[in-house]
C-alpha cells in the first residue's frame, strides 16, 4: 500500500514539474508611436524572443482612455511575456493599464494580464506626454 502511494506521489511530481517546465518567459523589443488627449491610440512593431529559441515578429496596437495627454514615440521599448508554452500564445488582446510622462525625453510603463500569461512593458523615447490610462492591448502577426 505504501509503495503504491509513494509511486503515485512521485509520478504526480514528475508530471507537475514537466508541465510547468514548458512555460517560459519571452522578451519583447518594440517601437511605438501615438498620441493621447483623454483617448489614447498607439501603433508599433516588435520582436519576441524566447529562451527556447522561438521568435516572432509582432504588430502592436493600443487603444484606451484616461487622464492622458500628449504625443510621443517609444524608440527603446522592452517587455516580458510570461507563461508562454507555444509561440502562438503571444498573440491576442487583453486589458491593460499604463502610465507615461515626459518632456522631450519620455518614459512609459504598461501592464496587461492575460489569463495565465502576463505582459509587461517599459520604454524610453521622445515626446511630450503625461498621464495614465486603461484600455486594450492587441498583439498580432504583421
Amino acid at each position: 500500500m505504501r509503495t503504491k502511494i509513494l509511486g503515485l506521489a512521485v509520478s504526480s511530481l514528475f508530471f507537475m514539474s514537466f508541465s510547468t517546465a514548458q512555460a517560459e518567459d519571452c522578451d519583447l523589443k518594440y517601437t511605438m508611436k501615438g498620441w493621447a488627449a483623454f483617448y489614447k491610440t498607439y501603433q508599433g512593431i516588435g520582436t519576441v524572443t524566447c529562451p527556447s529559441g522561438k521568435s516572432a515578429k509582432v504588430k502592436l496596437s493600443l487603444k484606451g482612455g484616461g487622464f492622458t495627454f500628449g504625443a510621443y514615440e517609444v524608440t527603446d521599448g522592452k517587455g516580458k511575456i510570461r507563461g508562454v508554452t507555444k509561440i502562438d500564445d503571444i498573440y491576442g488582446s487583453s486589458f491593460m493599464m499604463d502610465g507615461d510622462a515626459g518632456f522631450i525625453k519620455s518614459v512609459e510603463g504598461r501592464w496587461a494580464p492575460r489569463s495565465s500569461r502576463t505582459v509587461t512593458f517599459s520604454g524610453k523615447g521622445k515626446g511630450y506626454d503625461l498621464g495614465w490610462s486603461l484600455g486594450a492591448l492587441n498583439i498580432q502577426k504583421p
